[in-house]
């Protein structure tokens, strides 16, 4: 057993990650007694009488263009968010971002987004890797972020339906992050400019994870604990990850947990290894990792990229009761992806391992009873919830198409060519996004209240 006190902290350009022997596990950290005044509030029993109500009538569409949406509250009162794929608010874009990061201020109802304008420009080409931001973190005047990167570059003219399963999946995560709350960027050694590897680039000591057992936390979220992470307790910042790109791997949850002062040191990571009574243990090795919970089967696809059951997890510090919502993706019987409305659902505890009780279940997840919705990726907003924690402000986006006929005419194969090259002139990166925001018009922000309503 080794103590935390033993890690060894360093930063800047020279860091270096501290290194443990697989045999070696974490020692397990006290529990506050705050923490455990929650565990006997929320007992699995009481937990199971939540019930969550989504409320239609409270459904706001704020445009943009985009989809994941990870958010993080700020010391400065603004939400911070990733975008993927797409051309946010902008007029007239200069292309179509794989990542970009908005700052979001006021309410669920008088949103205003700002680009980050000196978050580093992510838009490659189609035969060169990609970096989606998902995980994100704002702390101390810091800004945190996880990028998952694909295994293999694809081809154009795209043809996902001719794709073999796990042809194209997620086999890593890069870490950037910002010092000075956005204004300037670097990698995850310290060093900058920020460098979106290529191909032969990409490896364990450039990305936080990459080809990990059964390809683990490629795809990463981070627990939300308030306005600068401040219902914080024991120092831990807590990320969960997808534990593999199959049906009976994604659908299962891990997580680890890392001392708020070393994010960008590997070495200081601690994977949740199962449990000790009712307390967690904890481990160096990731290979000695625990499922912490599991998600329904079936909802995995195969065609495409596989890509579902990334969870957002909030703590709610009104009732002192952490919040789960996650989804999973409808497949037709090829396998492939979007095929009919998602599975949403949302799961409560009372510590960030759980064990986590399932609140709420739709297996034909249709916002606004839209039969044609395609809605995916559910975030909890931290910043909107409310003071008495029994409501709080669901983000997604859809996938759902409109017009694909007309979309099929527009989009000429001269287009498409220049599109793929990212040649495009300024005009026509307009003419895109208009095609595109008009094609699928909500893939974008799209808010609406849930209320909990507890006996």
């Amino acid at each position: 057993m080794i103590s935390r006190r033993k890690f060894i902290v360093q930063g800047g350009a020279g860091l270096v990650a501290a290194r443990f022997s697989p045999a070696q596990a974490a020692d397990q950290s006290p529990i506050s007694s705050q923490a455990r005044s929650d565990a006997r509030r929320f007992a699995p029993d009481k937990i199971a009488r939540i019930k969550v109500v989504r409320r239609d009538e409270t459904l706001i569409r704020h445009g943009g263009n985009g989809d994941n949406w990870h958010m993080s509250w700020a010391a400065d009162d603004r939400q911070y968010v990733s975008q993927c794929d797409g051309y946010g608010w902008s007029e007239r874009p200069r292309g179509m971002y794989n990542s970009r990061l908005l700052a979001i201020s006021g309410g669920p109802r008088t949103t205003t987004f700002q680009e980050v304008s000196s978050y580093p420009d992510c838009m490659p080409g189609f035969d060169v890797p990609r970096y989606y931001g998902f995980g994100t973190l704002a702390l101390d005047g810091s800004l945190y972020q996880f990028l998952s990167t694909w295994n293999r570059p694809i081809t154009f003219p795209i043809d996902f339906g001719s794709l073999k399963p796990k042809e194209l999946r997620f086999v890593g995560a890069k870490l950037i992050y910002s010092p000075d709350n956005g204004r300037t960027w670097r990698n995850q050694d310290g060093s900058s400019p920020v460098v979106w590897e290529s191909w032969d680039r990409r490896s364990r000591k450039s990305m936080v994870f990459f080809e990990e057992d059964q390809e683990a936390f490629s795809q990463t979220s981070i627990l939300q604990m308030g306005r600068n992470y401040e219902h914080n307790r024991d120092g831990y910042v807590y990320i969960y990850g997808t534990n593999g790109n199959t049906e009976g791997t994604m659908n299962q949850l891990v997580m680890l947990r890392v001392p708020k002062a070393q994010i960008r040191n590997r070495g200081a990571y601690e994977y949740f290894a199962g449990w000790r009574g009712a307390e967690a243990k904890w481990a160096y090795d990731i290979t000695a990792r625990s499922v912490v919970h599991t998600f329904p089967h079936g909802w995995v696809n195969t065609l495409v990229h596989p890509f579902a059951w990334q969870p957002s997890v909030v703590f709610n510090a009104p009732l002192g009761l952490y919040l789960m919502t996650s989804w999973g993706t409808a497949v037709d019987p090829t396998g492939l992806w979007f095929a009919k409305p998602n599975y949403l659902g949302f799961w409560a505890a009372a510590r960030p391992w759980g064990p986590w009780t399932q609140i709420h279940e739709e297996t034909t997840w249709m916002p606004g009873g839209d039969a044609n919705a395609r809605a995916f990726a559910p975030q909890i907003a931290p910043k909107w919830i409310a003071p008495d924690g029994k409501s709080f402000w669901l983000v997604w986006s859809d996938f759902q198409a409109r017009g694909q006929e007309e979309f099929d005419r527009s989009f000429t194969q001269e287009l498409k060519e220049k599109y793929h090259r990212m040649q495009l002139s300024e005009d026509e990166w307009v003419r895109v996004a208009d095609m595109m925001r008009r094609n699928r018009p909500f893939y974008a922000f799209n808010t609406q209240r849930v209320d909990l309503v507890l006996s």
